[in-house]
């Protein structure tokens, strides 16, 4: 790997550490810089899903006063978010990529619809204080699982439709449910590493470039995204959101 590739390798990790504790996303960062080495599509996205993992736990770390409390919910949202995960990194390693490729843009650009206009749909699904324990564990748990199979199968803007599927269940502050994200986020990067070590095709030497970067970048994001007013906050995610999902949507039509 030439020095070039490096200093390539590391900038998109830091910015993509960063982009993924306060948004999601940072995998169109990261993947493209990992085809722009020479990697092809399916190991690039092996290699991705290993090294964005430890900005996920940096950013859990970051988060450490937003998530006290929430011990045992956590660990209970840890078999769901396992299985899902392990669901949908095995549907990868079975399936091309092509067949999920076209339906991805919509599911992003839906969840940033759904986090900009969440007060109007609460008032359709029913506030989430309105909501019995059960019936927000429940919906918690379903939104934590189907977002674990799509972060295990693809994951690009993974945050967004945590965020936006959360925020429907829960009646918590934005920056509470943004570490929330980060958390699940943090067991689908681990079942990833795990599964992709195993059985994927990971290129070692590009993770031993972009792991440290995204841990930078992850931590620095959660302090960031700490910071930031609701409002701001809810701007970038949703703002991010639709990038994301209309640069998936131009790559899916062309």
């Amino acid at each position: 790997m030439s020095p070039s590739h490096i200093a390539l390798l590391l900038v998109a990790g830091l910015a993509a550490g960063t982009v993924n504790a306060i948004a999601g996303g940072g995998s169109l960062i990261t993947f493209p810089a990992l085809l722009a080495i020479g990697l092809p599509a399916k190991p690039a996205n092996f290699t991705n899903s290993v090294s964005v993992c430890p900005g996920y736990l940096a950013s859990v770390y970051g988060n450490r006063a937003e998530l006290a409390g929430r011990r045992s919910e956590l660990l209970r949202l840890v078999p769901t978010t396992a299985l899902g995960t392990l669901t949908g990194s095995l549907l990868l390693r079975a399936t091309p990529a092509g067949a999920f490729q076209v339906i991805v843009p919509f599911l992003v650009i839906g969840a940033a619809l759904v986090l900009a206009f969440q007060q109007r749909l609460r008032a359709v699904v029913g506030q989430p204080a309105q909501l019995s324990r059960r019936r927000r564990m429940a919906g918690m748990h379903t939104v934590v699982g189907v977002g674990a199979v799509y972060g295990g199968y693809f994951g690009a803007a993974l945050g967004v439709m945590l965020v936006a599927g959360l925020g429907l269940v829960l009646d918590e502050a934005l920056t509470r449910i943004n570490a929330l994200k980060n958390a699940a986020s943090a067991v689908v990067g681990l079942v990833t590493v795990l599964v992709f070590t195993l059985v994927g095709r990971v290129d070692w030497a590009a993770v031993a470039a972009l792991a440290p970067a995204t841990l930078v970048g992850g931590y620095l994001g959660a302090r960031l995204a700490r910071l930031l007013p609701a409002a701001a906050l809810r701007v970038t995610i949703v703002a991010f959101g639709l990038i994301v999902g209309g640069y998936l949507l131009i790559t899916a039509l062309r």
